[in-house]
């Protein structure tokens, strides 16, 4: 229809005024019956949010968003649009993209006065029908809604009187589209007494005008709850006028986790030809989010960004690419060693509670990488402590032994894959151990678990480890308190 350029042929085509909640209803409802769930790219969210969002747009509601950081809130808001039509006729030159059929603005009313079925008409991509605004202590009345323009006034010689010398603000602007405001609860209460009309009588007022603008707009709220109980709140009259409220929530286990991760990641194709990242690695990736969203260092009212796991997968990728462009590889397997390379996608994503502020958030971010250890590592080895008491005998002992026997072993970030080689396959029991539980890997694989078996071991208080500037070592724990390095014996508690 977008070739129609005059209201008169809009009238001929059988164009019939809907308002965007309707518009919004129809089209999802043409995708229910056609089995499309829509919101692509929304993971985990399914059997929860999902529903209750298709719910609200059904019932024709304006949707509030309520959850912690990083739980695709704004995402969200921003797939609404593409339940809009693709394309709606506006009277060209309407700043607020009048309906044809219904024009609300003075300039639309006055074209179709004035120049009846040949007024012009325009079409409006839905891309262009979403507006965003990130709700601060400093947005004004003006900014949302409008205010007398002097400017205009002098310019077109017009009284303050005449509904011409208004300058719509953001708000007015969305008409006939979707209204987003971001973290609503830190927008002052004064601002948001100023959205009450909108949302129930459908319309708003500028200043003293007598003018009221019967506004057709789609508003979406999101709000952290942290936000909305210490730094500011959603006034009561506000919150009851939405009629939806959706709470969100973080992945429920590591599989959707995963999903997640590496959808959002920016990994390069060349990062993707020459690293290969095993299945133990990204899992232990989403375990480090897990163990954060449990910990008592970590303030769970704030939460725990799904973009910890994204950005810690990215510097693990690169933390393996670096190691791989120091020693003149042209491919590399990534290691638990380069975990070493996250503690600064973890450090800037937490926020710390005062016991954690003690520790440092680099130690918790160490401490939270060697939780996720020890939660994974039983499933794919025997229980350290229980092992001990097994009656064919310690599988672990070689292993130990060796470094009771005052061996050390250090993995540097600067080994070759040919190097780390060498250095797993000299502890005795190491290999073996692998071989025996896990014998069909390949040889990366083994490697890679040999190495988590040290870690394993660290965790579980069997070892000491030791992170240095450049890689991480272990020895005999019994060794180090005796040299009474207490600090070492911390570090490989878990």
């Amino acid at each position: 229809m977008n070739n129609i350029n005059t209201l008169g042929e809009l009238k001929k085509s059988g164009y019939q005024h809907r308002s965007v909640k309707d518009e919004l209803r129809a089209n999802l409802i043409r995708e229910l019956q056609a089995g499309d769930a829509g919101f692509e790219g929304i993971v985990g969210y399914d059997e929860t949010v999902i529903p209750e969002l298709q719910t609200a747009i059904l019932s024709r509601h304006n949707i509030l968003l309520l959850g912690l950081r990083g739980q695709a809130k704004t995402r969200i808001a921003r797939l609404v649009v593409s339940l809009l039509d693709e394309y709606v006729p506006y009277i060209a030159g309407s700043e607020l993209f009048d309906d044809p059929l219904r024009p609300i603005s003075w300039y639309g009313r006055h074209e179709v006065q004035t120049k009846g079925d040949d007024t012009p008409i325009a079409w409006l991509h839905r891309s262009e029908r979403y507006t965003e605004k990130l709700a601060t202590p400093d947005v004004t009345v003006a900014d949302l809604v409008g205010d007398v323009d002097p400017i205009k006034a002098a310019t077109l010689k017009l009284t303050y009187n005449d509904e011409r010398v208004i300058h719509f603000g953001l708000i007015p602007r969305a008409h006939r589209g979707i209204f987003v405001i971001n973290e609503l609860p830190d927008l002052q209460a004064r601002i948001q007494v100023a959205l009450f009309n909108m949302l129930q009588e459908k319309d708003l007022q500028i200043r003293g005008f007598k003018l009221r603008l019967p506004l057709d707009i789609q508003f979406v709220f999101t709000a952290n709850p942290e936000d909305y109980t210490n730094r500011g709140a959603i006034v009561t009259p506000l919150k009851d006028r939405i009629e939806s409220q959706i709470l969100t929530h973080y992945p429920k286990n590591i599989d959707i986790s995963r999903k997640i991760t590496f959808q959002e990641a920016r990994i390069t194709a060349e990062q993707r030809s020459a690293i290969e990242v095993d299945g133990l690695l990204k899992d232990l990736v989403e375990q480090v989010a897990f163990e954060a969203r449990e910990s008592e260092f970590i303030d769970q009212k704030s939460g725990v960004s799904a973009r910890l796991t994204i950005s810690a997968y990215e510097n693990l990728v690169s933390a393996a690419e670096r190691r791989m462009l120091i020693t003149g590889q042209r491919n590399t397997v990534a290691r638990i060693s380069d975990f070493a390379g996250i503690i600064p996608a973890i450090t800037g994503k937490i926020e710390l509670v005062y016991e954690g502020e003690l520790e440092g958030p680099v130690h918790v971010a160490h401490r939270l990488v060697g939780s996720a250890l020890k939660t994974l590592f039983t499933q794919y080895f025997p229980h350290p402590e229980k092992a001990k008491k097994a009656a064919s005998g310690n599988p672990y002992s070689p292993i130990i032994d060796w470094f009771t026997a005052g061996n050390r072993l250090e993995l540097t970030d600067n080994l070759s894959d040919s190097e780390y080689k060498n250095a797993m396959v000299q502890v005795p029991g190491l290999h073996a151990l692998v071989k025996k539980l896990h014998p069909k890997l390949v040889e990366s694989q083994k490697l890679l678990l040999m190495e988590f078996v040290l870690h394993g071991l660290a965790e579980y208080s069997q070892l000491n480890k030791d992170y240095f500037d450049g890689g991480v070592a272990f020895a005999d724990m019994l060794g180090s308190l005796f040299d009474g390095d207490f600090g070492e014996w911390e570090a490989g508690e878990g």
